[in-house]
């Protein structure tokens, strides 16, 4: 698996990363096996991705206990990224979002960078996952009510402590990570985590450039866009309410067709060059894009794992690149809202 340095911190992570969002499990998260989740983790170390991803969101801390497990007794073949910032537990900073545990009750989210709040999430984190220093700390969301120089002053604490080793954010703007850095001094921001795939290409303006420019990491997620770029993802499929992708717009039957259509005449025959699968490809495409140091990939299943890893080794010539970029750049969606 390659490897990159992120930004200019002194954290080397492969280029494909497992996501560990959807062993949140849950009703918002989805059903997992946790066994399975596991044993995905461990087959993902196996296969050279040394680096995964959680959050306390995912599965209400769920997530974490079972990224836990997973590296328990090889914690120096791993780095373990996570985040602070969203809190169902305590109501405070600015309100998200509402959402429903499995027996019905409905919980908030909330954005909360206070410092204190910080401080506590860290070493809840710590504890779930079983470790002493968390190898990468993002800020899951800003949170308006908070001044982002409060909110890093105490990952510098914490980084001082030797909780944490390097710190970065997720989902911010290029204003917000030039107050992010700013605030750090002399210590490195050492990444952001946008949204980005070949049909959520938002980024490209503002936070990639910024990022190249200030030296700064990326780290992507949803680059299969949920599945839709795996082409697996028929205009006939049906999904649950509530499920996520039934209220996405590029879920719509028509744009599934249209990217459907790309992914069969387009990137299938490149795909089949190289022997690898159509997500295998688009993930080679996405950290083959300057400026972005991985993918951060979902795995559910070994099986999944070792095709995300297979991604990692997977190199497109620059014409190979090109034709898949102009293709899903020619791709017209409505993506409006409903």
């Amino acid at each position: 698996m390659r490897q990159r340095t992120l930004g200019r911190s002194d954290l080397e992570l492969p280029v494909v990363i497992a996501g560990a969002w959807a062993i949140g499990g849950g009703p918002y998260w989805g059903e997992t096996d946790e066994d399975q989740a596991v044993d995905a983790l461990r087959v993902a170390m196996d296969h050279g991705i040394d680096a995964i991803d959680t959050a306390p969101i995912y599965g209400l801390g769920h997530s974490e206990r079972v990224v836990g497990k997973a590296i328990a007794g090889r914690r120096n073949e791993v780095k373990v990224l996570t985040k602070v910032g969203l809190r169902w537990d305590r109501e405070e900073g600015d309100l998200f979002f509402e959402n429903k545990n499995d027996d019905g009750s409905v919980f908030k989210i909330y954005r909360n960078g206070r410092p204190d709040s910080v401080k506590a999430e860290v070493d809840a984190s710590l504890e779930r996952l079983g470790i002493d220093c968390i190898d990468l700390l993002q800020v899951h969301w800003p949170d308006p009510t908070t001044p982002i120089a409060e909110t890093m002053g105490a990952l510098a604490d914490v980084r001082a402590a030797g909780k944490i080793r390097e710190i970065g954010v997720s989902n911010f703007t290029p204003d917000l990570l030039e107050q992010a850095q700013v605030a750090l001094g002399d210590v490195p921001l050492a990444s952001d985590q946008p949204k980005y795939s070949l049909v959520a290409r938002g980024m490209e303006t503002g936070v990639l450039p910024w990022a190249r420019e200030h030296h700064v990491g990326v780290l992507v997620y949803s680059p299969l866009e949920q599945g839709l770029l795996t082409g697996k993802v028929r205009g006939d499929r049906h999904f649950e309410e509530g499920s996520g992708r039934d209220r996405r717009p590029t879920f719509r039957p028509a744009n599934r067709d249209a990217v459907n259509r790309v992914l069969d005449t387009v990137v299938q025959p490149i795909a089949d060059a190289h022997g690898s699968t159509l997500a295998q490809t688009i993930i080679a495409w996405t950290v083959g894009v300057p400026g972005i140091t991985a993918a951060l990939v979902g795995v559910r299943t070994p099986e999944q794992a070792i095709e995300n890893a297979g991604a990692g080794d997977l190199l497109l010539t620059d014409e190979e690149f090109v034709e898949i970029d102009e293709a899903f750049e020619a791709l017209k969606l409505d993506l409006s809202a409903d």
